[in-house]
């Protein structure tokens, strides 16, 4: 292996692998009925489970071709899993702060259920209080959980796609990046365009399965991948700087449960709008004070410190 300080990893090798991975990723889906020559799924139940194994291989092979390739010099599961933002210190922290801080963005959002929820009571005639419109809201959540937890949409959403995308366009291709020599922010804009390759198959689906126009199919997911990139700049910083996969994983959990980020509605007389507005300047407000390596990281060299930190000792 190489010694300290030194890189074993061309940018040009480090930028084809990451293309690599993102071809793959999205190829893939589609390998079973391209390459494989098997037959149509009978129903969107079987496509979609079709489709889950299928990036679970390809999240598992980018895993291993990265671990093969990076110039890591112990090979300790924890050294390794460390690599990949898989930590089990500072947990908290990168789950927590991380939440809050994407939360803020969708401070309109919030105040908008608010003011739903309050005039839910109020239709009722004053039947039922606040707090009891609360507490009947939580106590439905178990049974939301489960009938959510066997449809399709919920595990892509929520848990298949947040996953392999963040173990493949975050935990993979940053490292190598930053490992190659590439500068910090650079690796922050590449990711996401990376990234955004990974959805251009929508483009595919709207137009020919959804027989929709060309023009409405390329406005919708221009808007989709605008709305990626940024998300995808957002998410990288996120790994960085703390040196958590939790940290993008449930950000990006959140922002596909909660979707679009509401600014403007007729019902929030204003509140929604001023909500919204202070939220974004909270969170760049809070952007890097909650997000100092310091409060996810024991120990730091050159930043990020826990890549350093897992390469080179």
């Amino acid at each position: 292996m190489s010694s300290d300080g030194d890189n074993n990893i061309s940018m040009a090798v480090a930028v084809a692998s990451c293309v690599a991975m993102a071809l793959f990723y999205v190829l893939i889906l589609y390998a079973p009925t391209v390459i494989l020559r098997l037959p149509s799924p009978s129903s969107f139940s079987d496509f979609m489970i079709r489709r889950f194994v299928c990036a679970a291989i390809s999240t598992v092979v980018s895993l291993v071709f990265t671990a093969y390739i990076l110039p890591i010099k112990s090979w300790e599961a924890s050294v390794i899993l460390g690599v990949f933002g898989i930590r089990t210190d500072h947990l908290w922290q990168g789950v927590v702060y991380p939440l809050l801080l994407t939360s803020l963005i969708y401070a309109g959002s919030l105040v908008l259920n608010l003011l739903l929820l309050l005039e839910s009571c109020k239709e009722n005639g004053g039947g039922c209080s606040f707090f009891t419109k609360v507490r009947s809201f939580v106590q439905a959540i178990p049974a939301c959980i489960t009938t959510c937890a066997s449809g399709v949409y919920f595990w892509r959403n929520l848990v298949v796609a947040p996953l392999t995308e963040e173990l493949v366009f975050r935990a993979c291709m940053i490292p190598l990046l930053l490992c190659a020599g590439f500068r910090i922010y650079y690796a922050i804009f590449l990711c996401p365009i990376l990234f955004s390759l990974a959805h251009l198959n929508h483009f595919r689906e709207m137009y020919i399965r959804q027989n929709r126009s060309y023009i409405k199919a390329s406005l919708i997911v221009g808007l989709q991948l605008g709305y990626t990139v940024v998300f995808g700049a957002y998410a990288s910083f996120l790994f960085i700087r703390t040196g958590h996969l939790a940290a993008p994983l449930f950000a990006h959990i959140f922002c596909n449960y909660m979707g679009l980020p509401v600014l403007l509605h007729p019902r929030g007389k204003g509140l929604v709008s001023a909500a919204a507005l202070a939220g974004v300047v909270g969170f760049v407000t809070l952007l890097f004070p909650l997000t100092k390596p310091l409060m996810y990281n024991d120990r730091t060299n050159n930043c990020p410190c826990w890549l350093g930190y897992c390469l080179w000792h």
